[in-house]
């Protein structure tokens, strides 16, 4: 039987999740390029940074994957930590996309942008010891001690 209680808290249950849902936001990720072909990486929360499901084998020499204590991505291949002043090693980063290559400014990772700031961004990243360079955008940074991120980047054809 309804009742005029069951009717007003049914009412204020879906005031409640009307509010919710138009308060919520999220962040559309447009693709980087139409002409490009795309991998899509993600290391959930928690996932152990030392399987190789939880590391992007982007090539032989780097291997990106961050910790679940937080911090920054490192290069797997080559640490099993991150380091704020190198990380991820064999690797050099700049704000930007590889059509504007030549104006671009590298730095590591840290010293190119803040990872709290990483989500949305576009970025180049550059394998130094292969010369390779991809445009990438993260899609997710996990704060705290939880260890997720997500990006999409340019494949290797």
């Amino acid at each position: 039987m309804i009742t005029v209680n069951n009717l007003r808290h049914l009412h204020r249950v879906l005031l409640l999740l009307f509010i919710v849902l138009i308060g919520c936001e999220y962040e559309r990720i447009e693709p980087m390029d139409d002409d490009q072909e795309t991998v899509t990486f993600a290391k959930a929360n928690g996932a152990d940074p030392n399987l190789e499901q939880n590391q992007d084998r982007i090539t032989d020499n780097v291997w990106l994957t961050r910790g679940n204590s937080g911090g920054q991505i490192y290069n797997a291949r080559v640490n099993s930590a991150s380091n704020k002043q190198l990380s991820p090693v064999d690797t050099e980063w700049a704000l930007g996309t590889v059509e504007e290559l030549e104006s671009l400014t590298f730095d590591t990772f840290r010293g190119t942008i803040q990872p709290k700031d990483v989500v949305g961004k576009d970025l180049v990243l550059h394998l130094i010891t292969d010369d390779v360079y991809l445009n990438i955008r993260f899609t997710a940074w996990s704060s705290g001690r939880e260890g997720g991120f997500a990006y999409i980047r340019d494949s290797l054809r």
